[in-house]
C-alpha cells in the first residue's frame, strides 16, 4: 500500500489531471473556437461555387475510363475538405494501436462504399458526414470515446460513392482503388506527421483543435440543410 502511494506521488500528472477551473477555461475555449470556426466555414462554403469541385472527372472534364475512375479516387477526399479533415484529424485521437485503426477505418469505408453504390438515395448522409466531424473534435476533446470514429466513417464512404452513381463497372472500380489509395496515405499521413504533433502539442492546443472541429462540422452540416 505504501509503495502504492508513492509510485502515485512520484509520476508525473498526466493530461486528464486538469487543475481544478481548467474545465470552465477548456469549454469556452472549445465554444469560441468552434463558433470562429463555424462562421469562417459557413462563409466559404456558401460561396458560389462549381457541383464537380469535390470530383476530378468533373472538374477537369474529363471522359468516363479506367484512368480518369482511378485518378478522380485518387482526387476526391482530397478535394472534399470534410472528407480530408476527418481523416487527417484521427491522428489527434489517443489510439493504443493506430495501425489497427487504419484497418478498420478502410473496412469501414469500404462498406460504406458498398452501401452508397446500393442505396444511392441514403437519406441524409452528407448531413451524417458533417456530423462526423462534430464527432470527432468531441473525441478529440475526451467528450466521446474514440470507437465511435469507425461506424461514422462509414458514411463517408458512402458519400463518396455517390458521385459514381451511373457509371460503368470498370470505372467504378478503378474510382475505388483510387479512394482506398488516396485514403491510406492520408490515414499514414495522420499516424506520422498529425500524430507527432499531437505528442508535442499543449492541452489549450488541442482544445482549440477539438473546438475547431466542432464548429467546421456544424459549418457543414448546416449547409446540407439549406437549399
Amino acid at each position: 500500500m505504501a509503495l502504492h502511494s508513492t509510485l502515485q506521488e512520484g509520476s508525473p500528472p498526466s493530461r486528464s489531471q486538469a487543475p481544478e477551473g481548467a474545465g470552465g477555461l477548456a469549454r469556452t475555449t472549445i465554444v469560441g473556437s468552434a463558433l470562429t470556426a463555424s462562421a469562417l466555414a459557413l462563409g466559404a462554403l456558401l460561396w458560389p461555387a462549381p457541383a464537380s469541385a469535390h470530383h476530378l472527372m468533373g472538374l477537369f472534364q474529363l471522359s468516363q475510363g479506367p484512368l480518369a475512375g482511378f485518378l478522380s479516387g485518387l482526387g476526391h477526399p482530397l478535394l472534399g475538405p470534410d472528407h480530408l479533415l476527418f481523416l487527417l484529424s484521427v491522428g489527434l485521437v489517443a489510439l493504443s494501436r493506430p495501425w489497427g485503426w487504419v484497418l478498420a477505418l478502410l473496412a469501414a469505408g469500404l462498406g460504406g462504399n458498398a452501401l452508397g453504390l446500393g442505396l444511392p438515395q441514403f437519406p441524409g448522409v452528407e448531413l451524417l458526414v458533417g456530423l462526423s466531424l462534430v464527432a470527432t473534435g468531441l473525441v478529440v476533446a475526451r467528450k466521446l470515446p474514440a470507437p465511435v470514429l469507425i461506424p461514422l466513417y462509414a458514411f463517408h464512404g458512402a458519400a463518396l460513392s455517390s458521385s459514381v452513381i451511373g457509371w460503368e463497372t470498370t470505372p467504378i472500380a478503378c474510382y475505388l482503388v483510387g479512394l482506398l489509395v488516396s485514403q491510406s496515405l492520408l490515414l499514414l499521413l495522420a499516424l506520422t506527421v498529425v500524430r507527432r504533433w499531437r505528442s508535442l502539442a499543449s492541452d489549450q492546443a488541442l482544445t482549440l483543435v477539438a473546438g475547431l472541429l466542432i464548429g467546421l462540422g456544424l459549418a457543414f452540416s448546416w449547409t446540407t440543410l439549406v437549399p
